[in-house]
């Protein structure tokens, strides 16, 4: 890997870089301050391009740090020579994982019998009524759904199948975590650097948040990452024996991850598409053995999906959820300008969205109207809602811009302050400052604290916004902040040449479809924490050979 970077002396990444994070902070501020975009603003025409000479200045001077460390590494391999690091042994890993694991079950405690929030009502309502459909994955349905109703069925105590849902949750995701330490210990990861990462994992609010949340986002997250790094794993194998017994954990893990969200299947399947591309047209060996463990996630999760959906015969049919970004900015021209509309163009609207539907119009989420959606005459009629669409956006491109920025500007501006469901009144409190998380127990479920404190504190960062507010701070928390680190650090490793970087595309691909969401939150990133200590380390802390 000798002078691998001196080859990469263009400016052009780094530009690049600058201007997409300049336009993200001065956009990301109007859209923050004043709900829209204003291109006629001259102080902002101005910042732009400063912002964008700065970040791009700053990026190329530690790519070339990078560089001088990486020449340095090399010469010291030459006199030294390569070192192999060794994993946990069984006994290191299992005390790792109980250390972990320990910090957060002092928080479960404390939050007893954990956070019942995000659609999990609902999801334990199909298991009780025996009536499912597709809107929420039938596997977390079944999962959560099922533990709460058997306890309960066998104790009386619906708190008591909470409590043991995301018990076990909670062992599988810091068991994960581990394997990640285990990961970097095999890369030459110091014990100061896990023990950092140890705690991170162990005791990070917004980490253990979802750890300890009934919702699917932390375990899709998790897996997520997992097949990312076991991917990086098998592109390191020399052993045919040793890379299929690899393949077959990247499959579980993938299918797995797939079937916890809708979004990771899609992006799975334009990753699996784009790496095996590459490969067919690039020089890589074994290009049959790659090709089979890219596609046969897609296909087991496909029996494994619709084996479950007909089995507990689900109902399909919903639009609205691909629709999301549609529907608002149609909803947003109409919010505004309702006289901009002929008699003809309302009565097409109305088809799809009620006058009642489209008063409820909340420029930073669209669950009220995706509620109100009618399924139905879309199914009958889609070409006059897209052709009322099209006809719309070409008027009003930068209505139809701001109704999607509004949507998603918390992922891509680090200043934004995760307030979506301000007004919104849910079972115990009523949003007002913040709703960075949801933090309560939804019914049948009820919080029972063991230890006060704890919960005082997680329901100060869930539903306050003192962490948001304070300089630097907040980045910790922001998941533009750590998109932008995992950007920069991809591009870094891009800039290395490092061909086992491409495994990460899978992350930045979910990324991109969250863009396409209701709202923006913290639940649909969390994947960005768990990468970013592994991508710190193996990008710019490890000895490059």
């Amino acid at each position: 890997m000798k002078n691998q970077m001196s080859r990469n002396k263009t400016w052009l990444l780094p530009v690049l870089f600058g201007v997409c994070a300049s336009v993200s902070l001065v956009f990301g501020y109007q859209l923050e301050s004043a709900d829209h975009i204003d291109l006629s603003d001259r102080r902002a025409l101005i910042l732009i391009p400063v912002f964008a000479v700065i970040t791009a200045l700053l990026v190329r001077t530690s790519w070339n740090g990078l560089y001088r460390k990486i020449r340095k590494d090399s010469q010291n391999e030459g006199l030294a020579g390569e070192t192999v690091y060794k994993g946990y042994n069984r006994s290191d890993y299992f005390r790792t994982w109980m250390f972990i694991a320990a910090l957060n079950f002092i928080v479960l405690l404390g939050v007893y019998p954990g956070f019942f929030v995000y659609d999990a009502q609902t999801e334990v309502i199909e298991v009780l009524s025996r009536s499912f459909n597709t809107h929420h994955p039938l596997l977390h349905v079944m999962l959560l759904g099922g533990s709460v109703a058997f306890f309960h069925k066998v104790t009386g105590s619906y708190n008591l199948g909470i409590f043991a849902y995301i018990l076990a949750q909670m062992l599988v995701m810091t068991w994960i975590f581990t394997y990640f330490l285990n990961f970097l210990k095999k890369h030459g990861a110091g014990k100061k650097y896990r023990t950092v990462v140890a705690l991170f994992f162990g005791m990070f609010p917004t980490i253990v948040m979802y750890t300890l949340c009934s919702c699917k986002d932390g375990l899709f997250s998790v897996l997520l990452v997992l097949t990312v790094v076991l991917t990086i794993e098998w592109e390191e194998l020399k052993g045919r024996g040793e890379k299929r017994r690899k393949a077959w954990q990247i499959i579980i893990s993938a299918v797995f991850m797939m079937l916890f969200r809708h979004n990771g299947f899609y992006a799975y399947l334009v990753y699996a598409v784009i790496v095996i591309a590459a490969v067919f047209f690039g020089k890589k060996r074994d290009k049959f053995h790659r090709a089979t463990f890219l596609i046969a996630p897609v296909i087991i999760y496909f029996i494994i999906n619709s084996a479950i959906g007909h089995a507990f015969a689900a109902e399909s049919g919903e639009h609205q959820e691909m629709l999301t970004v549609p529907i608002q900015q149609i909803a947003r021209v109409y919010y505004y300008d309702s006289e901009s509309f002929s008699d003809e163009e309302k009565e097409v609207l109305h088809k799809y969205l009620s006058e009642e539907a489209l008063s409820h119009y909340t420029p930073r989420i669209s669950d009220i109207l995706k509620m109100y959606f009618d399924n139905k005459a879309y199914e009958d009629d889609k070409a006059s809602f897209w052709k009322l669409w099209l006809d719309k956006g070409i008027k009003n491109p930068i209505s139809y811009l701001n109704g999607w920025f509004l949507t998603s500007y918390g992922y891509w501006y680090p200043g934004a302050v995760i307030n979506v469901y301000q007004g919104n009144t849910v079972f115990t409190f009523t949003y007002t400052d913040s709703s960075y998380f949801g933090y309560e127990v939804e019914l049948p479920g009820e919080r029972h604290s063991f230890i006060p404190a704890i919960d005082d504190f997680y329901r100060k960062l869930s539903i306050e916004k003192f962490q948001q507010n304070i300089p630097v701070i907040s980045l910790l928390f922001s998941p533009a902040a750590y998109f932008w680190l995992f950007i920069y650090l991809f591009l870094t490793a891009v800039v290395r040449r490092d061909m086992k970087i491409y495994p990460w595309l899978l992350v930045l691909l979910v990324w991109l479809t969250v863009l396409l969401g209701p709202t923006y939150l913290v639940r649909y990133t969390i994947y960005l924490w768990l990468c970013a200590p592994i991508l710190v380390y193996t990008v710019l802390l490890r000895k490059h050979r």
